[in-house]
């Protein structure tokens, strides 16, 4: 629906369309008002049947319907807050980023994209709107990766002391399959806000401990950001997951309740759904060497025209005519790359933004890869040469920091979520899920 439609919802909802105008709130009906933007039915119940599908391909018990509606509303408030946010900062996703996306992922999958299209059907949902949730999901990961960066700050220090900690835990590491329910509070809660909650977490550990379902409970009550989920989060090490999760897990077991924990987002309500024995971690790393050439589109150059300039310099280094390198010292609009011939040098793939990442660890070496739209702009990249190098002590500090880096990262998300939502304006406007303003 365009943004036409939705701010006439907007007044709709607020009482302020003519007779004419509330018919179309009929036909698909203003459940909430978030800033700028509203949540629409159609949305709501479409969220709420993916969630019922996939809870029944897993055999999960769900909670009642209202308690499913809310956290699918919550879920969707929030994405629109991010949504909204994005294109205020001028983010985007081109069609283009969207197919290499769709390609990479039916890829990993060992489909063709044809055949990943032909599996959506199965899901519920048109590829339309699967191509509408995976341009989303590649938009707000974007998002927050540019937004939480910013608040994180690493010292050489920390790194040392990570590095030295790795070498005296050896090559092995105990996973956990950690499930997580947020019971949420403000940033200062008063003296009854906390005694609420406390009396909510203690009923719902009563509850775990009686033997009812984690993950339906956590869909009924969690207000973290995998709630949906059930609060599953994964598999993880222990030194990958937030430092609230490795405190807590330590030293206990599969199918115990931990809790309830304060942080500064609220109470929260563990459990481990499964324990992974020691599991040794690769001491070896994958490093690519490989020259690019990039173009930034602008007014003067456009989305198709620097597209197309990469596929004639794509022609010209296959014919022979043409060296990579050659061209990108002189086209090439990475200053840090250009002056080399666009050699990027050696690198593990996980240090490039996404897109890249996927298409250099699919070429073989010597192969040139289509050109391709990062949010950068365009590329056309040749690997080089590939190599697996030892733990060295320059590779020790990369996976340190790079541990340190996704724990504050996971830590550092949900405060930010917080933030962007206490911000904002929102109004619930179904009765049957909240009453008024949040």
């Amino acid at each position: 629906m365009n943004k036409r439609c939705k701010k006439l919802l907007i007044a709709a909802s607020l009482g302020l369309l003519s007779t004419a105008s509330q018919a179309v709130e009929l036909l698909d009906k203003v459940v909430a008002v978030v800033d700028k933007d509203v949540v629409l039915e159609s949305q709501l119940s479409g969220l709420v049947s993916q969630v019922k599908n996939s809870a029944s391909a897993a055999e999960q018990a769900l909670p009642d319907e209202q308690a499913l509606r809310k956290q699918a509303l919550d879920r969707l408030i929030l994405e629109s807050l991010q949504l909204q946010l994005a294109e205020r900062l001028g983010l985007q996703i081109t069609d283009t980023q969207l197919e290499q996306a769709i390609t990479n992922m039916a890829r990993s999958e060992g489909k063709t994209p044809e055949q990943l299209r032909s599996s959506i059907k199965d899901q519920g949902i048109t590829y339309g709107q699967f191509r509408d949730q995976i341009r989303n999901e590649i938009l707000l990961s974007e998002l927050a990766r540019n937004q939480v960066r910013r608040r994180i700050n690493i010292s050489d220090q920390e790194v040392k002391q990570v590095v030295q900690m790795l070498k005296e835990q050896g090559q092995a590491q105990q996973g956990y399959h950690v499930g997580n329910i947020l019971l949420a509070l403000p940033s200062d809660p008063s003296t009854q806000q906390l005694r609420q909650a406390d009396t909510q977490a203690k009923k719902l550990i009563k509850q775990l401990q009686q033997g009812q379902d984690f993950r339906q409970l956590a869909i009924a009550n969690s207000a973290g950001p995998k709630a949906l989920e059930g609060g599953d989060w994964g598999m993880m090490g222990i030194n990958e997951m937030p430092s609230l999760f490795s405190e807590a897990v330590k030293n206990n077991q599969k199918g115990d309740i931990i809790g309830p924990i304060r942080s500064g987002a609220g109470l929260h309500i563990l459990t481990i759904f499964d324990v992974q024995g020691d599991t040794a971690q690769t001491v070896q790393a994958v490093e690519v060497r490989a020259r690019h050439i990039l173009l930034k589109p602008s007014i003067i150059l456009s989305e198709d025209k620097a597209q197309s300039m990469l596929n004639d310099f794509a022609r010209s280094i296959k014919a022979g005519t043409a060296t990579i390198a050659k061209l990108a010292e002189q086209y090439s609009e990475d200053p840090g790359s250009a002056i080399n011939g666009g050699d990027l040098g050696w690198a593990a793939p996980d240090m490039y933004v996404s897109s890249f990442r996927d298409t250099v660890s699919h070429l073989k070496v010597g192969e040139l890869s289509e050109p391709f739209r990062s949010e950068h702009g365009w590329h056309l990249v040749k690997l080089e040469d590939k190599r697996v190098t030892d733990a060295t002590e320059q590779a020790g500090e990369q996976r340190a920091y790079k541990l340190i880096f996704n724990r504050r990262f996971s830590e550092e998300v949900q405060t930010w979520l917080d933030e962007l939502k206490d911000e904002a304006y929102i109004r619930i406007v179904d009765t049957q899920l909240s009453n008024g303003d949040l």
